[in-house]
């Protein structure tokens, strides 16, 4: 297993608020960012796109798509075969490196039953090991269906002040923060002469909800929209991205 070593450097005083994130200066960059919720939750945004609770060490990623080229080779579309070590890999060297306790995967496992080959199968099966932790996987629309020895799919629970879910819900109780997937969410800088969009943590104040970024090599992303507050994982770190963006005209996403 290989492993990286990451420096963390924190933003002045040490975790931050979600309001008073807003007023960080867009140049800041930082190797992981500290996140403060309602003085209740300290999260940890990680620049592999994986999200870390220090309490119970909790491992949080979402949307691994694993499968996916073989689902589109079935279809026709060519596409090479180790698309999945390109996911699988960075999951690996990321349980060495923070060592939790417990991996929970925010669904989307994999693409379609269909992807599912021998070689997924036995990977899958032997995930716990591989990570050294338990592996919980909260179901994801793109798991439904399949069976997974090992990994049974969970409906969406509570963890401390977290309600975790794949697609975006509706907390059950005041004061619990949505903390979920589903819509791999990407923030869209531009200039007068170029544009881009890049992968975000994306948090909605309104929902109370938290988006973390896919995981997955092979997965597109969706514009999350001007009332999502963002940080944009760009070249292993975390930035925080309050700009003010252009109405979203299409359709909410959540």
């Amino acid at each position: 297993m290989r492993v990286r070593g990451e420096s963390k450097l924190e933003a002045p005083g040490g975790y931050s608020n979600a309001a008073d994130d807003t007023k960080l200066s867009l140049g800041l960059l930082m190797a992981t960012h500290d996140w403060l919720w309602a003085d209740q939750e300290k999260l940890t945004f990680l620049p592999e796109c994986g999200l870390w609770r220090e309490q119970g060490r909790v491992l949080f990623v979402a949307d691994l798509h694993l499968g996916k080229a073989e689902v589109f080779q079935a279809h026709g579309i060519p596409l090479p075969s180790d698309g999945d070590q390109g996911t699988l890999n960075p999951l690996l060297d990321l349980c060495h490196q923070q060592q939790p306790n417990r991996l929970v995967v925010l669904g989307d496992l994999i693409h379609a039953r269909i992807g599912l080959t021998p070689f997924l199968r036995q990977t899958l099966r032997a995930l716990p090991d591989l990570c050294g932790c338990e592996v919980i996987l909260i179901g994801g629309n793109h798991d439904a269906g399949s069976w997974l020895e090992g990994l049974p799919q969970h409906a969406s629970q509570r963890l401390g002040s977290l309600w975790l879910s794949h697609i975006p819900e509706r907390v059950p109780e005041p004061g619990l923060l949505n903390v979920c997937g589903h819509l791999h969410p990407m923030a869209r800088l531009k200039s007068r002469s170029d544009r881009l969009r890049m992968p975000c943590f994306a948090f909605d104040p309104d929902g109370p909800r938290l988006v973390i970024p896919a995981f997955g090599q092979l997965t597109g992303g969706h514009d999350c929209g001007e009332r999502y507050q963002q940080w944009l994982v760009a070249d292993g770190a975390i930035v925080p991205w309050f700009a003010q963006l252009p109405k979203n005209r299409g359709r909410r996403v959540a």
